[in-house]
Parts: C-alpha cells; structure tokens; sequence
C-alpha cells in the first residue's frame, strides 16, 4: 500500500469513530446494536450546503453556478455543458457506460454523479483533481470533452453581455471578475449545493431504528460484517480512498481492462495499478451501469463482481439481494435546481465549432 493511500486510509478511520450527530447537532444516541455499529463506519449527510464545514460559497457564487454548470457555450460546439454529463435528473450522471464528447468522441471512462461529490476527499476515478475547483476547470478545456481553449473560456464569457453583473455581484471588489479561475469556483460552489440528505439510512444513522426495512438491516449487517465497509465507508459510503480494483481476484476484461492503469497514470507509482477512488453508493439506484467502465448495468450484477474481485467471495442470491435493499436505503431527498435562463449571446460571441 502506497503511504498516500495508507495516509487516506487512517484518515477514514478517524472520521468513521466521529460521534454521529442528528440535524440539531446533538449526539443521537439509540440503543440498537446495528445504528451503534453503523455511526462508528457511517455519517449522515447534512441538511444543507451551508452546514458543510469549510463551504465557504455565496449565494450569488451558487447561482453564477447555476448558470455556467448549464451553459453549453462553454464548449467549442455549443452543444456541450456540464449538465451534459452530470444531468442532475439523471442521479446526476449520465446514463451511459462512457459519455460523449466534442464531434462524437467518446470518453474513456464512466461519468461519476455529481450528486454529493462535495464529500469525496478528491474528483475524477483517479483523483487527478483534488477538489471540485479543479475538477471544474478539465472537461471545458478537454479537447475529447468540451474542447473549449483556456483563454477562450473567458473570453467567450465576457462577450455575453448578460454575464457581467452576475459575475460582477459573485467575485466583488474584483476590476475583471470574468477568469477561468472564477468560473471554475463559481461552478464548483454549485457543485457543492448538490447533495442528497435524509436518504432512509440517514435517517437510521440518526437514531431512527425503524427507517430501515428489515430486509435492509439484514443487507446493511451483511455489508458490513462481509468487509464492503472497509472501503465504502464515511459520509459518502465511499469517495475516501483509493483501492485496486481486483484486491481478491482480476475482475477480467471486460470490468477492468489491461489498458487502464488507474491512478498509475497519475503517480507514476506501480503499487497504483488498477487502483482507482472508490466511488460513492449514495443514490446507487440512480447511476447505472457501474464501475469506471461503465460495463455493469445491473446493480446485482454489480455486488456480485465486487465480491468476487474485491472479497473473494461467491456471494449467494439471498446475500446480494439483501445488500441490493440496503443500497436502495441511500437514495436521499434529490436537488431541486431550476434551470436557468441565461443570458444573450453577444455580436463578437464565437460561433459554434462543429469539427
């Protein structure tokens, strides 16, 4: 283990024996062995954006946000944004195994939700971004995604007329607010408004016994007693760590291609072949297929896999049902955004770039 993932990894186990407190702020304290059990590996999703600690986002950042997050003048074509591949209505992804990009490029790996993305301790399958600032600022730039020059994103900005009070009243004090630096905290303040809270397992974790369904307490013991919880653990039920897919046993080809090396590609470091951050399973239901290949379109399918490569285990039928309902258990209360009206292109507003 490489000693930055041994570093994530003792963080983690820091935050998963944090005392659960409820929206009140108050210790929930239950006398039900699996809710005491869960609040040493779990943590609820809080009520709003603004109770993340260290969000430190305006409202007129989150509604600048709004805007550049659903605007597809940000690509070169016009007809990409980031809604395209993060569609809120859609658990916040895409519903495709890869998504596609500038003139029908396709994308080499599955779009991760944005829904509580705010949580993960870094963005992307390999965790090339640290944060959402900088997972903001790749696709626009990506040639294969959005294919939006750096310099142009600002400039096709401040040829938009209507832009200039929102980004004027979003960064204040600044002479020329309009910078991709801005735009890239502007979406990520967005971003982080994205969370799903009072998910039924939320409301377990909180003390409330009966929110789960016995069929999901059975799944949730399962998950934990199994070892899916040494990965998939903390607020995000995952998003805290890298881990190799294949721990047990190679998945195959098909799950893992020899071709991606993971977060290898990113450190340069052997020990980090095939390992990649483990993705969230809020609203799992919601974000077929799975896996960074997007290769498994049916979450029973998709338990079987991981406790195959990742456990070594042949789970039974009567196993991976009962961990399916548990995972149904963490689809929260959803976004509700209002799409924007944006505002009117300008005379010197580039054209759309088609090839």
């Amino acid at each position: 283990m490489s000693r930055f993932r041994l570093i994530g990894v003792t963080v983690l186990a820091l935050l998963a024996t944090a005392c659960n407190k409820d929206g009140a702020g108050k210790v929930a304290v239950s006398a039900d062995p699996l809710v005491i059990s869960a609040q040493q590996q779990f943590k609820a999703i809080p009520a709003s954006y603004k109770d993340i600690p260290g969000n430190q986002a305006s409202d007129a950042q989150v509604a600048l946000g709004a805007m550049l997050y659903h605007d597809p003048r940000l690509s070169g074509s016009h007809a990409l944004s980031c809604a395209s591949c993060h569609n809120i209505g859609l658990g916040g992804g895409d519903d495709a195994s890869t998504s596609v990009g500038h003139n029908f490029q396709q994308g080499g790996r599955n779009a991760p939700t944005v829904l509580n993305a705010t949580f993960n301790f870094a963005q992307f399958w390999d965790g090339r971004a640290r944060n959402l600032f900088e997972q903001a600022g790749g696709p626009m730039v990506n040639p294969i995604e959005m294919n939006s020059p750096r310099d142009h994103v600002a400039e096709q900005l401040r040829s938009i007329p209507g832009y200039a009070r929102p980004f004027a009243d979003a960064f204040p004090g600044q002479a020329s607010p309009i910078t991709l630096e801005n735009v890239q905290t502007a979406i990520a303040a967005f971003e982080s408004t994205l969370i799903t809270p009072n998910a039924p397992f939320d409301q377990f974790l909180q003390g409330k016994s009966d929110a789960l369904t016995a069929e999901q307490k059975d799944g949730l013991k399962l998950f934990m007693d199994k070892g899916c919880a040494a990965c998939h653990s903390g607020i995000n039920v995952g998003g805290g760590i890298y881990a190799k897919f294949g721990v047990a046993t190679d998945p195959g080809e098909k799950y893992r291609p020899a071709a991606d090396k993971g977060r290898m590609a990113v450190t340069g470091d052997t020990a980090d072949e095939f390992s990649f951050k483990v993705p969230t399973l809020r609203n799992v239901t919601l974000t077929a297929p799975y896996f960074h290949t997007g290769s498994a379109w049916d979450l029973k399918e998709a338990i079987r896999v991981m406790g195959k490569a990742q456990l070594g285990q042949d789970l039974s039928n009567h196993e991976v049902d009962r961990i399916a309902a548990f995972l149904g258990s963490l689809q929260g209360d959803q976004p509700k955004v209002l799409v924007p009206i944006l505002p009117a292109s300008g005379p010197g507003t580039t054209k759309p770039v088609r090839n």
